[in-house]
């Protein structure tokens, strides 16, 4: 098994194979990609798409002199294959595993970190500016996927690029979708080039008909010239990137390994900017895939024979979401809901097959996402963005600037929000409090449980005006953890009631804040429990009243602790004159890496059992210094 790949340990191990081999390589990848990510579940689909284009880049180049930076980073697992990591596959995306993305700190053939969409024309431009300054010689390539270039911010690098005379070569993978299938112009446009094979050949003869033409009067060469210009826009592929600046070059076939290697040593030997349009198929060679790349775009652990989940479905707070949305758009037709290149994901797929008039995915584009948003507001829609909370960093600007200031009502789904396990740092939704908390007219909400959820869901659609955001945690959690409540504007609940210390939770951290208590209860710890709801604004007044009451304060947040809720309601406690004692217990101010949920809560100490250990160290020793200075 593995003939060819096992022999396989660097780059150079794939420029001494022959194209036939190379074939024969692609079929062992795929079944290497498809046995691995079975067991540790992973980006499948995009990187079963990129195998021959991988095998071509590297045969062609000299990694790592020659730095090839993979937009977003989830095509990037037959590149790790290759560049000496395959032996540590079994631990992909696990605690200290091998990362799912490229990492600088993993290999020296990983040149640039990347886990978010549409940075890697940029990052290009940026070194091969920076090696032409330093007069070095080597090759740039950005690998982008055509999902990845509906974002703004490839555009403003392609403008950039396409007018300076830096040798940077970019590879748009072109597969028809993102995560699910892409929507807008640019794909309807990659579609039509796609399927025109007109391309290059009759410019070419074109030019060469001209070049034999006697000399004629300045008349008729300008009307030729003319002529030309007319002609290339009718029957010229990718004209959009030519005028941008860019050589293109395309659509090449993206699973033909000769073409590949052909046109990439012709683009290594050109001058300036160039454009390589490479068409694949997301999902080839499994067909389970290539029938649903969405699905296996990130799959969990699967059986190979059947494609299905190892583990059982579970309702998630994505699923309560959709079905939610559902519910109060029959009830009210203002309501529109938007997402960023995610209907599956953020579980609105539903919700656009029943109301596809009042459901917009704008492709990989959060700032314009949360901008349309304002738009609809500003005339009286009630719009409602389901997007990941890492995502979201991205349109701070719209959130603060179109959103906030005139403070429309606009609802913020925030999902994935805290801690995501696997993906790891550049997932990782612990931001969004702090981000979010600063902003004028802001109001932040977090869900204890699916009950509470979906009452917050109806408060902030239906009830609210103004800015709002809910955050939510990935994945599963609790249907029920303490009887219904109405939610009223900025007030929390109290739990628990207890005379030592106050825990006020954060989300979906009651569950453990609550273990915790009974933990403390059992030490002879009698423990406060408030539920916040309200992370923006905080409730002060059971707050206040349950902190002069214990004197000892912990905030527990699936956040970072750095200006998060634990922050805010210090700064209330301080802005009140209350004098308690107060601990802030969240994630550290450094990038949290990749592990299941639970090993990472267990590590940063966020488990109920590490909760409950740290409030007894911590209240035992203010108690005990209090004796101390009493007796002296």
């Amino acid at each position: 098994m593995y003939e060819l790949l096992k022999e396989i340990n660097s780059p150079e191990d794939i420029k001494r194979l022959s194209i036939d081999q190379l074939k024969q390589l692609s079929v062992e990848i795929r079944e290497f990609l498809i046995e691995k990510v079975s067991v540790t579940g992973g980006h499948l689909a995009s990187n079963l798409g990129v195998v021959e284009l991988t095998l071509a880049i590297h045969k062609i180049f000299d990694s790592p002199r020659d730095k090839i930076i993979w937009d977003v980073g989830h095509q990037a697992y037959v590149h790790k294959i290759i560049t000496g990591r395959k032996d540590k596959f079994d631990d992909l995306r696990q605690y200290n595993g091998i990362s799912g993305f490229p990492k600088v700190k993993e290999s020296i053939h990983d040149c640039f970190n990347t886990g978010h969409s549409s940075t890697s024309i940029s990052a290009a431009l940026g070194m091969a500016r920076a090696r032409d300054i330093k007069g070095e010689d080597y090759s740039v390539l950005a690998v982008i996927g055509d999902g990845a270039m509906t974002g703004g911010m490839s555009f403003e690098a392609l403008n950039d690029a396409g007018r300076s005379t830096n040798n940077l070569i970019v590879i748009l993978n072109d597969n028809e979708m993102s995560i699910s299938k892409n929507v807008g112009g640019l794909s309807r446009h990659l579609s039509k080039i796609r399927t025109q094979p007109v391309y290059y050949k009759f410019r070419e003869d074109f030019n060469e008909v001209l070049n034999k033409i006697p000399v004629l009067g300045k008349f008729a060469v300008k009307a030729l010239e003319r002529a030309k210009g007319t002609i290339k826009y009718l029957v010229t592929p990718g004209i959009i990137f030519e005028e941008l600046g860019f050589k293109y070059l395309g659509p090449i076939d993206g699973h033909d390994i000769s073409e590949l290697t052909l046109v990439l040593s012709r683009a290594k030997a050109m001058k300036g900017p160039i454009l390589i349009h490479v068409a694949t198929q997301k999902g080839k060679g499994y067909s389970f895939a290539e029938e649903n790349p969405h699905r296996f775009h990130g799959i969990s652990p699967f059986e190979i024979e059947t494609g299905e989940a190892k583990t059982e479905d579970k309702v998630t707070y994505s699923n309560v979401f959709g079905k939610k949305m559902i519910n109060i758009a029959e009830s009210d037709p203002e309501v529109v809901a938007i997402t960023a290149a995610m209907p599956h994901g953020t579980g609105l797929y539903e919700f656009s097959k029943k109301f596809g008039n009042r459901f917009f995915d704008v492709g990989i584009a959060e700032q314009h996402a949360v901008a349309l948003a304002a738009g609809f507001s500003s005339v009286g829609l009630k719009p409602v963005i389901a997007v990941y909370s890492s995502f979201l960093q991205r349109s701070y600007d719209q959130i603060l600037h179109d959103v906030s200031l005139q403070n429309l009502h606009v609802v913020l789904a925030i999902d994935r929000a805290g801690i995501v396990g696997e993906d790891g740092e550049t997932h990782q939704g612990l931001y969004d409090i702090s981000y979010l908390s600063h902003i004028p007219n802001m109001t932040i909400m977090a869900p204890a449980d699916y009950n509470e959820f979906e009452e917050m869901l109806d408060y902030a659609i239906l009830k609210h005006k103004g800015p709002i955001a809910v955050r939510y945690p990935k994945g599963c959690g609790e249907r029920k953890l303490f009887d219904k409540k109405a939610i009223i504007f900025g007030k929390g609940l109290k739990i628990r009631d207890g005379k030592d210390v106050t825990i006020i939770s954060a989300g979906n951290m009651l569950k453990s804040s609550m273990e915790a208590a009974e933990l403390l209860e059992q030490k002879g710890i009698s423990t406060e429990v408030i539920n916040a709801r309200f992370l923006k604004p905080v409730d002060e007044e059971l707050i206040i009243e349950s902190a002069l009451k214990t004197g000892y304060v912990v905030t527990v947040e699936d956040g970072t602790e750095k200006g998060g809720f634990g922050t805010t309601v210090l700064q209330m406690l301080n802005h009140n004159n209350i004098k308690v004692k107060m601990k802030i217990f969240g994630f550290p101010d450094m990038p949290i890496e990749q592990g299941k949920i639970p090993e990472l809560m267990a590590k940063y100490k966020l488990d109920p059992i590490s909760i409950s250990e740290r409030i007894i160290e911590w209240y035992r020793h203010h108690k005990d210094c209090s004796h101390n200075n009493k007796e002296a």
